[in-house]
């Protein structure tokens, strides 16, 4: 390797490479295509990092004007998330911090402007996501005809994000003698597939042997059958174990971890939230502040569960269980990275037990049965290091408010006085202003009922069985007992026609 390149690794620390890194630089140099798999979190990115700032030319060395369009990118990374993005930049730029290679990293989510005027200032390097790449290659601002060696990084997560065919368009504008390098933790059949399309007689690495597991074994898993109701209760005791510094937390859906995260802040935990529903500007401030120790606790859907490279993560909490084998992988990849030691934690509800018992047969996990598990049960405080005197929270429930109590007797205040309240609100109600008229066939009433009966000479119980109306006189003549013509006229009553049914008895 470059001396600039070893002595920038070398001032972070970084001396001894990783068996993936030892394998895969020396063949990668050469300029052969390549395919790179190992497990999460043992140094992918820097042994595809390395090789391509090591075959790029920077502003500093001669040969720098000689291109063919000098300040054109170089190479390309293609990652699936904005996240790993950053972190793969963030990577080369260390390992470039005295050779000077100028870094540019492309997503959606920001504004275009910086982007476009760093690739009019010239690159060395573009590393980003799938659909910005291809929206700037698309406009004319991103020249793809000069690059020199192409990654693709996390291809897996790509397929399952539906990114291939962006990936496969990108292909199509570098040129064909380029140097490809593929990796990733797992490799299904349409990876392999898009290997042997776009790859030339690829040398397949694989650094570890057929016999080791898919998942770091300096891992401990545990495995807990528990209820949906009592997951925060039992959080908020892991999250007091004992040697714990910082804890993921991986959700299945964004309202799910949003409401994790509110749940423990109100509890008295330092938590933040990374998911879908937020701007990209804010998922960045919650990163740095996980990457800072601002906050130690980090809720997150799976958009953080690829390359999220933080130091000091000693749990990993699946409150949920994962959709797949793949998914799980990665979520507890997030701890126990670069050798230190971690803990993953994955609640299984009785509903996803049988999705488990799938993830278990393919890992090849001793988790067949998981354990039914409480926020008191003894081997959850035994498993995990918890004090069984802590609780569910760091602060206090808030008071509630109480009505007013006689401190002389300590008794409540009686509802005789509210109730007199109340009946001297009602009686200074104002009065409504209504008129009350009785009618009788449309027609006023003058007086009350017996008077206006006694007029009309109609009894307020009048019969109406069908015999009644069919006696009852008919319209125009007049009532026994009425006053005969020439007296006050009779009020007409309408005759009621009888039911066929009625006159036919």
């Amino acid at each position: 390797m470059l001396p600039d390149i070893v002595a920038a690794l070398a001032q972070v620390g970084i001396v001894h490479p990783f068996p993936i890194q030892q394998m895969s630089i020396p063949i990668a140099l050469t300029g052969t295509d390549m395919i790179g798999q190992a497990r999460t979190g043992t140094g992918k990115t820097l042994a595809f990092g390395i090789t391509a700032l090591q075959r790029i030319v920077v502003p500093s060395e001669r040969d720098f004007e000689l291109q063919a369009k000098p300040g054109a990118p170089q190479a390309l990374i293609v990652t699936p998330t904005r996240e790993l993005a950053l972190q793969v930049s963030k990577d080369l730029t260390t390992a470039s911090s005295i050779r000077k290679a100028r870094v540019l990293t492309v997503y959606g989510g920001v504004g275009y402007e910086p982007q476009l005027d760093a690739l009019a200032a010239g690159v060395e390097v573009v590393v980003g996501t799938p659909g910005r790449l291809l929206d700037l290659a698309d406009r004319g601002s991103l020249d793809l005809s000069h690059i020199k060696v192409l990654v693709l990084d996390e291809a897996d997560e790509m397929l399952d994000l539906g990114f291939l065919p962006d990936v496969e368009r990108i292909l199509a504008k570098t040129p064909e003698l380029r140097q490809t390098m593929l990796f990733s933790a797992t490799m299904p059949s349409a990876i392999v597939a898009l290997a042997r399309h776009h790859l030339r007689h690829p040398v397949n690495i694989r650094a570890e042997s057929s016999d080791d597991t898919t998942t770091v074994p300096t891992t401990a898993q545990f495995v807990y059958q528990v209820h949906d109701l009592d997951k925060p209760e039992i959080v908020s005791r892991v999250l007091q174990a004992e040697n714990r510094n910082r804890v993921m937390v991986f959700c299945r859906t964004k309202r799910a971890a949003q409401r994790l995260a509110d749940d423990l802040a109100e509890r008295g935990f330092s938590v933040t939230a990374i998911h879908g529903d937020l701007s990209q500007v804010l998922r960045e401030k919650a990163l740095k502040k996980f990457r800072s120790g601002a906050v130690n606790v980090l809720v997150a859907t799976d958009v953080a569960a690829r390359g999220i490279d933080v130091e000091g993560v000693t749990h990993v909490i699946n409150y949920e269980c994962p959709d797949d084998d793949k998914t799980y992988v990665h979520r507890i990849g997030r701890t126990g990275r670069a050798g230190a030691s971690g803990v993953a934690i994955t609640f299984v509800d009785w509903a996803d037990v049988t999705r488990w018992k799938v993830i278990n047969n393919t890992l090849d996990l001793p988790f067949a049965e998981p354990e039914e598990t409480y926020s008191t049960s003894d081997h959850l405080y035994h498993d995990l290091g918890i004090d069984r005197t802590v609780t569910g929270r760091l602060v206090p429930l808030p008071a509630r408010e109480r009505p007013a109590r006689d401190r002389d007797q300590d008794v409540e205040v009686d509802d005789a006085a509210a109730d007199a309240e109340r009946e001297k609100r009602r009686c200074e109600r104002p009065k409504r202003q209504r008129t009350r008229r009785r009618l009788r066939n449309g027609v006023p009433v003058e007086g009350t009922e017996e008077a206006g009966a006694s007029e009309t000479g109609v009894s307020e119980s009048t019969d109406t069985t069908p015999e009644a109306v069919a006696d009852a006189p008919v319209d125009g003549a007049p009532v026994d007992g009425a006053p005969a013509d020439g007296d006050a006229p009779t009020k007409r009553r309408r005759r009621r026609r009888r039911n066929k049914s009625a006159a036919t008895e």
